[in-house]
């Protein structure tokens, strides 16, 4: 048995549960929770960042003001694995590696671990007064942008010289009363370079170290870059990137989670699938929200049975650090479908974000998913009963399991591009108190014992969906035993039966 594939995994930033991973640590080992989760995916906050909740990286060390070794001990000997993140694409300007290249320029043995536009560029366009190539409009008129304008930041040498850098991501520059510049952002790697494959094998031997089991792998499908390319997802560099990766985890026995949203008409899930990665079924959290919604389980059946069928290796979830995935829907869902499920979003009081910055162009909606239901706990219970039930492994947002709502207040204090912190409320330690008190929180803990402890729920079961009307019925079965789910998309009520008896929580 493949444990990574059986139990749950909790999800939550170090610092979400009463202000320490060692405060999550000791809610995993009490009697509501233990027996609930299987892994911990831990966002990367839990190491050395600056920016973006963690996803800037200065290094994998482990930032101690939230996480202390003992507190990855304390999870090994609870047996939980741990899921943890590997940025591929970028680092933080205040990485070791940026700050030497700032401080010696040329002479840096960093030089080239990150990329140097003009370099990357010559000879596919016209130098600019301004100092970067301006590339020739046919080989970038295809490129993928996450911003407006060229990804550069121009970065300024010891010599006088203000050299372009590769910057896809965020980037701020400030000059102090000196005149002196100060850089924050996330600086694309160069994976042409044999430093950036030795940082990339130090890395994961860090978190091999660490207790991983699987690699969330974040950004990834931006590292391969060719001029003429739409760099992003590029083939057959893509492909390549992961293949070294992956020989690289290897010898850990590391499993890796490329993050990715693309439609699900492209077919990026079925490639990832065939190539033997797993794959983050970011289609669920929608389709869930459509069948309340319609009253019909048809797609969650469809895709359900698709997912057995082509023998993916799924992590699924309802809620996480990220926004609802709508982009993910186009050719599963019915256009005019998708549209009625932003609407409702929309009226429950998510914000829309559009694709990188393109107008009318949906990407995700950002919401506490107990808000997109409407804030009814019988959606919620029959919402994650589903889950469980759903082939692939659930994945756990600690705000959902708690009955988060949309926090229109921390969103006011990130100020401009905060929507995502309507998601990402920190609990105190009365507020997860107060919520083991709660019937919506007890139940929710018992269906995730329930798809840990029972054997029906196995890897290889034998694993039948099927939906009519306004039901949906989920059977697992191996082993000689047997685990049933019937639920009513309209009434929002199931009921689970496990080797024939009828479960009560």
């Amino acid at each position: 048995m493949n444990e990574n594939q059986y139990g749950a995994i909790f999800n939550a930033y170090p610092d979400s549960m009463g202000g320490t991973l060692g405060d999550i640590v000791s809610f995993l080992g009490r009697p509501e929770a233990k027996g609930a989760f299987s892994a911990f995916y831990i966002l990367p906050s839990l190491y050395h960042s600056d920016l973006d909740r963690g996803f800037c990286v200065v290094d994998y060390g482990l930032n101690e003001a939230l996480a202390r070794p003992e507190n990855l001990a304390a999870l090994r000997a609870m047996g939980i694995g741990l899921k943890l993140d590997f940025v591929l694409n970028h680092a933080s300007v205040q990485s070791p590696q940026f700050r030497d290249l700032l401080a010696k320029g040329d002479a840096s043995p960093y030089r080239d671990f990150f990329i140097n536009w003009n370099e990357f560029w010559r000879g596919h366009g016209e130098m600019t007064d301004t100092g970067y190539i301006q590339p020739d409009a046919e080989l970038i008129k295809d490129m993928f942008f996450r911003k407006p304008g060229l990804p550069i930041l121009m970065v300024d040498f010891p010599d006088g010289r203000s050299v372009p850098y590769w910057n896809t991501f965020y980037q701020q520059v400030d000059v102090d009363a000196n005149g002196r510049k100060h850089y924050l952002g996330q600086m694309d790697l160069n994976i042409k370079s044999p430093l950036v494959w030795d940082f990339y094998a130090d890395t994961l031997k860090t978190l091999a170290g660490y207790g991983a089991r699987i690699v969330r792998l974040d950004a990834f499908a931006y590292a391969p870059k060719e001029p003429g390319a739409r760099n992003f997802l590029n083939e057959p560099g893509t492909w390549d990137l992961l293949d070294r990766v992956a020989a690289l985890a290897s010898p850990y026995g590391i499993a890796l989670l490329p993050e990715i949203h693309a439609s699900y008409a492209e077919g990026v899930w079925r490639a990832l699938g065939e190539k033997g990665y797993m794959v983050y079924d970011f289609f669920l959290p929608g389709l869930l929200l459509d069948a309340f919604g319609q009253g019909s389980g048809e797609y969650i059946a469809r895709w359900a049975n698709e997912i057995t069928a082509s023998g993916l290796r799924t992590v699924n979830m309802l809620g996480c650090h990220d926004g609802i995935p709508v982009l993910d829907l186009k050719g599963l869902l019915p256009e005019d479908r998708i549209q009625a499920l932003i609407d409702a979003l929309v009226s429950r009081g998510g914000y829309v974000k559009d694709l990188h910055g393109a107008k009318n162009v949906y990407y995700q909606v950002n919401a506490a998913y107990y808000s997109a239901l409407g804030e009814d706990e019988a959606r919620l219970l029959t919402a994650r009963a589903i889950q469980v039930f759903m082939p692939g492994q659930p994945q756990v947002w600690y705000l959902d399991l708690f009955a988060g709502k949309n926090d229109y207040e921390a969103m006011r204090r990130a100020g401009a591009g905060g929507h995502k912190e309507i998601n990402r409320t920190n609990l105190s330690a009365d507020d997860v108190a107060a919520g083991l008190e709660k019937q919506v929180v007890l139940k929710q803990l018992a269906l995730l014992k329930l798809r840990g402890g029972c054997p029906a729920f196995h890897p290889e079961a034998d694993v039948q969906v099927g939906a009519e009307g306004s039901g949906l019925f989920m059977r697992w079965r191996h082993g000689g035993h047997e685990a049933a789910l019937r639920a009513d998309l309209a009434t929002a009520r199931y009921e689970i039966t496990v080797d024939g008896a009828r479960r009560t929580d």
